[in-house]
């Protein structure tokens, strides 16, 4: 296990901060990203789903990286969303997050059109030799509609620029089969199973419910790092109404901006169509899930 992970080790995959009309909000997306950094984040991921990346345009992305890089200067790793189920835009994304600064590339399975296997190694392959960055893939077939194979997997590790990998497959002995065989640098993507990834080896955490919980993060990677696994069950269990009001209530980005807007971090709880802002209900939950985790 690398002692360093070049993404870092808590990263919080950032929403983004919008004026209630829904345009992006460029000076909240700053003040967002410094307050993660000086939360217990030293990674953060823009453009990501929970960054509404689906709804937000090519210049969006670009700008609202520019506007993180200038934010956190050296004192964090920002790595930029640029997958989509076009292998070529994903390519053009990719060399345009190279030029706006980015640190890293986070690249997501292509979505919907569902291709084999080798069609999922090409497409990763193509982005990565797109730039001279990192890339971290990202495997979640509950939005892409398919797994990345552990053969397939192995065959990405040999990629000199594939060097990490954002899990939320929810697959624990398949991650463990690829982190024994491989030097790629393993990341819990699913706040649920944070705790499970980090025991069996994961270097870190790409988080949502970071946007509240990053200094509590940090300390549970720093537990599992020094063999404190009480402490760490500790921190975890703490956390469970926290993540259950962010993540399990419904879409993450909603329930994030929610409880960012609770704690006066964010302005405008906006989002874009088609989600939806939280009702007052869900307002309500994401309230009590905060109070009973201690994070208000």
């Amino acid at each position: 296990m690398p002692d360093t992970p070049h993404f870092g080790t808590v990263l919080t995959a950032m929403v983004t901060p919008m004026h209630p009309d829904g345009s992006v909000d460029l000076e909240g997306a700053q003040r967002l990203a410094s307050h993660l950094v000086e939360h217990g984040n030293d990674g953060l991921v823009v453009s990501g789903t929970t960054g509404e990346s689906p709804t937000t345009t090519d210049q969006e992305k670009v700008d609202l990286l520019r506007a993180v890089v200038e934010a956190v200067g050296d004192r964090a790793r920002v790595v930029a969303g640029v997958g989509t189920n076009n292998t070529a835009h994903s390519v053009e994304s990719a060399q345009a997050a190279a030029k706006a600064g980015a640190h890293g590339l986070l690249v997501v399975t292509p979505y919907y059109n569902k291709p084999p296997q080798e069609g999922v190694l090409a497409h990763f392959r193509a982005v990565a030799d797109a730039t001279d960055l990192p890339v971290m893939v990202y495997d979640i077939p509950g939005r892409s509609g398919i797994p990345i194979h552990t053969e397939t997997m192995l065959r990405l590790a040999e990629h000199e620029r594939i060097t990490a990998v954002k899990d939320a497959k929810g697959d624990l002995f398949a991650a463990s089969k690829v982190m024994a065989a491989t030097d790629l640098q393993w990341y819990s993507g699913d706040d649920v199973i944070n705790l499970a990834h980090l025991a069996q080896g994961a270097v870190g955490v790409v988080s949502v419910v970071g946007h509240v919980a990053g200094d509590l993060y940090a300390e549970m990677v720093a537990a599992v790092g020094r063999g404190d696994l009480p402490r760490a069950i500790e921190i975890h269990r703490r956390l469970i109404p926290a993540v259950d009001a962010v993540m399990n209530i419904t879409q993450g980005a909603i329930m994030a901006k929610a409880a960012l807007k609770e704690l006066g971090v964010i302005a405008s709880a906006a989002v874009r169509l088609p989600l939806v802002a939280a009702t007052d209900d869900q307002a309500a939950a994401v309230r009590s899930g905060l109070e009973q985790s201690g994070l208000i």
